[in-house]
C-alpha cells in the first residue's frame, strides 16, 4: 500500500448537540488543537453528571444523552444557528423544539422537550451543557475524526447490508484511499486542504454505528462483524490538527513526507457523490473515548 496514496475530501460534518444529528457544511476551518467549530459544543446531561461549567473537565458519554444507547434520538433532527444560537429541533419535519442556547430561557425550553416528551427513556432531569471552549467528544483530546468510505464498503461486504456512511458520526468522510488504509496512518501528517493534522488514534467503535441514523432501529451489528473478521472493532481515525487552514469537500487529503506534500496521481471524487438506498445524500464507543456518541 503506497503511502502516497491520495484521497478527497467527499462530505464534511460537524454535530453541534452531542448525541444529536449532524450538519453537512461545504467548507470548515480547521484551527490548531481544537474540533471544528461547534463540534460537540452543547450536551444533554441525562441525569446529574457533576459537569461544572467554570472548570470543565471530560466525562464518557453515559452521562449524556447519546445514540448508543439512545437510538430514540436518531429520528429528531436537529440544527442550530451559530449566528443566534438557535437549536431548532424537528420530528417528521415538525418543530417540536426551538430555543436560544446562549438564554436560560431557550435551553429551557429544549429541556422541557425532553423531560416531557422522553421522560420514560431518560435517567434523570435534563439539562443542556456547554462551557467556553469546550467539547463534549468522545475522547478528551480535540481531534478531528475521519472515515474511509473504501472500508465503510469493506463493511457492507461483511455485513451483507448498506451502510450509512452517517453510522459512523465523523467531521471527515474521504474518498480514494484503498480500504482499511487509514489503519496504517497512525502518528503520520495529513495534508487537507490548506490544513495538517497528525493521525493519534485509531477509533475502536461502539453499539452506535448500529443505529440507523434516520429511523433509530438497532438493525446492524457492526462492531461483532468487524471483531469476528479483524479481532478488532476499529474503523476510521482521529487526528489532531497542528497547522490551521481551511477544508472544503472536494478537496485533497495527502500524507506529508519530509516536510512535503506527497506528489500523486489524484483520484476523482465528486462533492456529494454519496446517494444512498433512500434517495438522500448519505454524506449529506464504548466508555472512555470509543466511538463516537
Amino acid at each position: 500500500m503506497s503511502s502516497a496514496t491520495p484521497a478527497r475530501i467527499a462530505g464534511i460534518f460537524r454535530y453541534p448537540v452531542k448525541g444529536l444529528s449532524p450538519e453537512p457544511l461545504p467548507r470548515a476551518e480547521l484551527r490548531i488543537g481544537q474540533t471544528l467549530a461547534s463540534d460537540r459544543r452543547y450536551a444533554i446531561e441525562n441525569g446529574p453528571s457533576g459537569f461544572d461549567p467554570a472548570e470543565p473537565k471530560w466525562l464518557p458519554k453515559p452521562y449524556f444523552l447519546m445514540l448508543q444507547r439512545d437510538g430514540w434520538l436518531a429520528p429528531l433532527h436537529a440544527r442550530f444557528d451559530d449566528a443566534t444560537h438557535v437549536l431548532t429541533l424537528r420530528r417528521d419535519g415538525t418543530v417540536v423544539a426551538e430555543g436560544d442556547l446562549k438564554t436560560a430561557d431557550g435551553r429551557a425550553a429544549i429541556e422541557q422537550y425532553f423531560a416531557t416528551r422522553h421522560a420514560p427513556e431518560i435517567k434523570g432531569p435534563p439539562k443542556v451543557l456547554t462551557s467556553p471552549g469546550h467539547s463534549f467528544s468522545d475522547v478528551a483530546r480535540k481531534v478531528v475524526s475521519i472515515i474511509n468510505l473504501s472500508s465503510l464498503r469493506a463493511i457492507e461486504n461483511l455485513v451483507g447490508a448498506p451502510v450509512d456512511p452517517l453510522r459512523f458520526r465523523a467531521n471527515l468522510y474521504v474518498e480514494g484511499w484503498p480500504a482499511w488504509h487509514e489503519a496504517g496512518l497512525v502518528e503520520q501528517t495529513l495534508a487537507i486542504g490548506g490544513a495538517r493534522a497528525k493521525v493519534v488514534k485509531r477509533i475502536t467503535r461502539c453499539a452506535a454505528v448500529n443505529v440507523d441514523p434516520e429511523t433509530g432501529a438497532r438493525d446492524l451489528a457492526i462492531p461483532q462483524a468487524l471483531t469476528q473478521r479483524f479481532g478488532h472493532n476499529e474503523c476510521g481515525i482521529y487526528a489532531e490538527v497542528i497547522a490551521g487552514g481551511t477544508v472544503a469537500v472536494g478537496d485533497a487529503n495527502r500524507r506529508r513526507r519530509s516536510g512535503q506534500a506527497v506528489e500523486a496521481q489524484e483520484a476523482e471524487v465528486r462533492p456529494g457523490v454519496l446517494e444512498d438506498q433512500r434517495g438522500r445524500a448519505a454524506v449529506a464507543e464504548r466508555h472512555g473515548g470509543h466511538g463516537e456518541d
